[in-house]
C-alpha cells in the first residue's frame, strides 16, 4: 500500500552534522580541538577491551598534559541496555561536574557517553527521555556538554547522528532517546583506530554502513509528509538533495572496499575508504532518517536466544540473553524489506544495486535485483544465512512482528505503508536467505 497524498506537501527539508576531522593521525588533535571549552574536567567514555589497545593512554595522556582531569569510564556494554546505561548515568552524576565528553569506541560506547551527556546535563529518570510509546519521549530542558565523538569502528554512524540506542531489558525490545541536542559536537574520525578490527566485527559494522545508505536513499520523500511547523521539525526529514548525494557516495566507495577489508584487515587504503564510507553514510542517515531494516533489528537484537558470534568479547553474566550485533541485525531482513519497498521507487533500488556492483546482471524481475546484490554480499563476507541460523523460527515471527510495529519512528520513514502482515511476510522470507 502507497503512502497517502497529503493536503499540504512540506517544501523544507533540514541538515544537521556535527564538525568533522577526518584522517590519519586526527586522534592527536583532540586537545586543540577542545581547547576553547577550557577543559578542566573531562568525562572520558570507552571499554575495557580498548582500554589495553594503548590508543586510550596516549589519548588521556595528551589531554593530562594538556592540564585537564580526565575521569574515565569504561565499564560499556556491547548493545547497551537500559541496566547498562543507567549505570553508566549513575557513574557520571556522581563524578561530575565536566566541561567535556569524550567518547572513544563503537557505536556502543558513543551511544552511552550520549546518554550520559544528556543525563548529567538533565533532571529527571532515563525512562522519561526514551522514546514513546515505550517512554516518555521527553524533550532536553537544558543545554549538554560538548560532546567529541572517536570512532573505532566503521559502521554505527553514531558520531553523526541524534539518536542513541539501548535495549529495554524487561519489556524485550530495543529503542532509543532521539532529539537534535544528542548530536555529538564534533567527529574524530581516524581511519587507523579500525586497523586491529576483527573481520566479522568489519562485516556486521560494514552492513550497517551499507544499510544506512540504502535505507536513506529509499527512504520516503520530504515531500511526502504534511508540511510542519519550525517547532514539529525533527532530525529525520526524509529522503532529500543532500542525504542522497552522501548515500550515493557511501555506496560506490563500499563497492570497492567493503570485502577487502573484511578479507585482510591490514588493507590501511580499504580501511580508509570503509571509514570515509560510513562518515558519508552517517551524514546521509542522520538526516533522512532509516526504516525497515533497522526497525525489524531491534527485536531481532532483543529477543535472540544463545546465539554468539565469533570476534566479539566472551559472554558474561551480564548477558541475559544471546548477542545479534546491530549491522548483522539490520542485514538479515534487508533483501526482503528491499523486495518490498522496490515499487515504491524501482530506479532507486536498481541504482543503489548498480552502485554496489556496477557490473552484475539485472534479473529478470527487476525487484530482485538489489536483494540478490545484498545477499551475495551477505554471502562473501561471512553473515549468517538468515534467522534460522541465529536460532529463530517461523514460530517466532508474531512476537517479533510485535516488536518491529513498536518502532513506528522509523516505520514512518518506509516509502511504503507498513503493515503487520507486510512485517510478517519480510520477516518470513528472511529465516533462510540461501
Amino acid at each position: 500500500m502507497f503512502l497517502d497524498p497529503v493536503s499540504r506537501p512540506e517544501t523544507i527539508f533540514t541538515y544537521g552534522a556535527p564538525a568533522l576531522k577526518f584522517g590519519t593521525g586526527a586522534r592527536f588533535e583532540i586537545v586543540a580541538d577542545i581547547a576553547k571549552y577550557s577543559p578542566r574536567r573531562v568525562l572520558f567514555v570507552t571499554d575495557k577491551n580498548l582500554m589495553s589497545s594503548g590508543h586510550i593512554e596516549e589519548i588521556v595522556d595528551s589531554l593530562a598534559a594538556a592540564g585537564s582531569q580526565v575521569v574515565i569510564f569504561d565499564d560499556v556494554r556491547i548493545e547497551p541496555t537500559d541496566v547498562s546505561v543507567q549505570a553508566a548515568v549513575d557513574f557520571a552524576r556522581s563524578s561530575g561536574p565536566f566541561d567535556v565528553v569524550i567518547a572513544v569506541g563503537g557505536g556502543s560506547v558513543i551511544d552511552t557517553a550520549k546518554a550520559m551527556n544528556l543525563m548529567v546535563t538533565n533532571p529527571g529518570e532515563l525512562m522519561e527521555y526514551v522514546n514513546a510509546p515505550i517512554g516518555d519521549g521527553r524533550p532536553p530542558a537544558n543545554h549538554l556538554l560538548p560532546l567529541v565523538a572517536v570512532p573505532t569502528t566503521t559502521g554505527t554512524g553514531s558520531e553523526s547522528t541524534t539518536i542513541c540506542v539501548l535495549d529495554i531489558t524487561e519489556q524485550r525490545v530495543k529503542t532509543g532517546i532521539s532529539h537534535a541536542m544528542l548530536r555529538p559536537t564534533v567527529a574524530v574520525v581516524d581511519p587507523t583506530l579500525t586497523v586491529t578490527q576483527p573481520a566479522l566485527v568489519t562485516a556486521a559494522s560494514g552492513l550497517d554502513v551499507l544499510c544506512h545508505a540504502l535505507e536513506s536513499y529509499t527512504a520516503r520523500g520530504y515531500t511526502s509528509y504534511e508540511a510542519k511547523t519550525p517547532q514539529q521539525r525533527v532530525p529525520y526529514c526524509g529522503s532529500n538533495p543532500i542525504s542522497d548525494q552522501w548515500s550515493e557516495q557511501a555506496l560506490s566507495l563500499l563497492s570497492g572496499a567493503f570485502r577487502a577489508a573484511v578479507s585482510d584487515g591490514s588493507n590501511v587504503q580499504a580501511r580508509e575508504q570503509m571509514a570515509l564510507a560510513a562518515t558519508f553514510a552517517g551524514l546521509g542517515f542522520g538526516n533522512a532518517g532509516v526504516h525497515i531494516p533497522h526497525a525489524n533489528a531491534y527485536p531481532i537484537a532483543s529477543q535472540v536466544g544463545d546465539y554468539w558470534p565469533r570476534d566479539y568479547p566472551a559472554r558474561t553474566e551480564a548477558h541475559a540473553h544471546g548477542l545479534v550485533p546491530h549491522g548483522m541485525a539490520v542485514s538479515q531482513t534487508a533483501p526482503a524489506a528491499f523486495r518490498f519497498t522496490f515499487e515504491a521507487s524501482p530506479e532507486r533500488h536498481i541504482r543503489a544495486a548498480q552502485l554496489l556492483v556496477p557490473n552484475a546482471q539485472m534479473p529478470d524481475d527487476p525487484a530482485e535485483f538489489l536483494p540478490q546484490v545484498l545477499t551475495q554480499i551477505m554471502r562473501d563476507v561471512g553473515m549468517p544465512s538468515g534467522l534460522a541460523e541465529l536460532g529463530f523460527t517461523a514460530d517466532d515471527i508474531p512476537e517479533l512482528t510485535e516488536g518491529t510495529l513498536k518502532q513506528q519512528r522509523l516505520l514512518s520513514t518506509a516509502p511504503r505503508i507498513v503493515r503487520d502482515e507486510d512485517v510478517e511476510t519480510i520477516l518470513s522470507e528472511s529465516i533462510e536467505l540461501w
